[in-house]
């Protein structure tokens, strides 16, 4: 800028110089054709020195544009213009190559985020307010069973329901929703979230197609349930069975001789079908225990205090534990929390959990159960039962909750189960866990 000013100077300077001496021929001398050539001279001059600044307002508007409209091609090298203008043409040069650089990463950084959302196994689709789709995946395309998507409205004719809950879903929502695709059945966990770009909103869902875990795991479930049937029923028929065939052949035995019954023969018999009775009766209870778990009412939601509850669990279980010198703390943090819940099902998985954790301490000196409630790191309410007693092996712990699972002679397998159907029809959960020789935790959340 130095050149340029120097030069910018030195123009004017002579255009003053020009004007002097063309004034000075005009007042002193009769020179008319020096007048003239000093006129053309000086309009020369300022045709120079407007043409001088004019180059320089023109680079700077070239300059300017090209930012304007990305345009980064630009150069700035022209040597026609002098060296006046080297340093200015540098600058603008450096500022280029800085925005081309820029764009350049921005572009790659843009590269990399497309590739990496192509190949994510979890479908993704972007779109404006109006359902304007400005970003699809090849997931969410294979999941769909489509080639393209410009709208939202174009995924009517696979599933008008699938439309409709994407138009009015909200940030941060999530639903489940069963579509029918070429006789296919897929189970869509669809998670949604919003965000803006260039003051437009737009919104971002997720497609997972859940249907195999689904059916694997349902698959699982029934064949546990099915052993475990298959086995209960094993144990009442068989025996039930054999005593049948028995006593048919006594009695066969007996008529086919002509003789009449002596009373072993009768006491035999009748003890063989108190046998069969008291199997029945077993089988019986077991249908009626299985029938059960599959009629669970709905929860009456109430809030109440989570204080109330430990009153009445400790009243209700005050005789049992000082039979068994079983000593029950219990804790609320805060003092005052409060539940939403059904206070008589939650009622009935708590005496269950209580129960387990008594037999669970019949040989354990000092026993002791803890029971707490507080909120937990995800801010939901959590009520935990711990005790003290053996624990639970790593083997049988992933088990305990199947239906008619139980590793006492006496147990019917069913409190746990039942308790987790409970858990699950108030939308909260039941786990366990267990450090074998030192404690068992059980954790319900809400």
């Amino acid at each position: 800028m130095k050149k340029f000013r120097f030069n910018l100077i030195v123009r004017i300077i002579f255009l003053a110089l020009t004007l002097l001496l063309l004034f000075f021929i005009y007042y002193n001398t009769e020179f008319l054709a020096t007048l003239i050539i000093l006129f053309l001279i000086i309009i020369y001059q300022v045709y120079s020195l407007i043409k001088f600044i004019d180059i320089t307002n023109q680079e700077l508007t070239r300059f300017l544009q090209s930012i304007q409209h990305s345009d980064f091609s630009q150069s700035f090298a022209n040597k026609s213009l002098g060296g006046s203008f080297k340093e200015l043409n540098k600058a603008f040069n450096d500022v280029i190559l800085k925005f081309q650089n820029t764009r350049s990463e921005k572009e790659e950084h843009f590269r990399y985020l497309q590739t990496v959302m192509q190949h994510v196994g979890v479908g993704l689709i972007s779109y404006d307010q109006n359902g304007k789709v400005e970003f699809i995946n090849n997931t969410a395309k294979k999941i769909l069973g489509i080639q393209h998507l410009t709208n939202i409205s174009m995924l009517k004719r696979i599933s008008p329901e699938l439309k409709d809950k994407l138009l009015i879903m909200k940030p941060c929502e999530k639903t489940t929703i069963k579509i029918a695709f070429e006789n296919e059945l897929q189970q869509l966990v669809i998670n949604a979230t919003e965000f803006k770009l260039r003051n437009q909103l737009y919104r971002l869902v997720s497609l997972q197609n859940i249907q195999s875990e689904l059916e694997e795991k349902e698959m699982e479930a029934w064949q546990k349930l099915i052993r475990v049937l298959t086995h209960e029923i094993m144990n009442s028929v068989t025996p039930i069975s054999s005593l049948s065939a028995t006593v048919n052949q006594m009695l066969s035995e007996c008529v086919g001789k002509g003789n009449e019954i002596d009373a072993d023969t009768i006491s035999d018999v009748n003890n063989a079908v108190n046998t069969i009775h008291k199997r029945s009766e077993g089988l019986i209870h077991f249908v009626d225990n299985y029938r059960n778990l599959t009629k669970i009412p709905k929860p009456n939601f109430q809030i109440f205090p989570v204080q109330g509850l430990f009153d009445r669990i400790n009243k209700l279980m005050e005789h049992d534990l000082e039979i068994n010198k079983i000593k029950l703390i219990a804790s609320i943090d805060p003092k005052t929390l409060e539940v939403t819940a059904d206070p008589e099902m939650i009622e009935q998985v708590l005496i269950n959990l209580i129960i387990n954790a008594m037999k669970a301490l019949q040989t354990t000196i000092n026993p002791q159960i803890f029971l707490s409630a507080l909120i937990d790191e995800r801010g939901k309410v959590s009520i935990r039962v711990i005790d003290n007693g053996p624990g639970i092996s790593e083997d049988i712990i992933e088990k305990i909750f199947i239906p008619f699972f139980s590793t006492k002679k006496d147990g019917s397998g069913i409190g746990l189960s039942l308790s987790r159907q409970i858990m699950r029809a108030h939308g909260g959960s039941i786990r366990v866990n267990s450090l074998p020789g030192k404690e068992t935790t059980f954790t319900m959340s809400f």
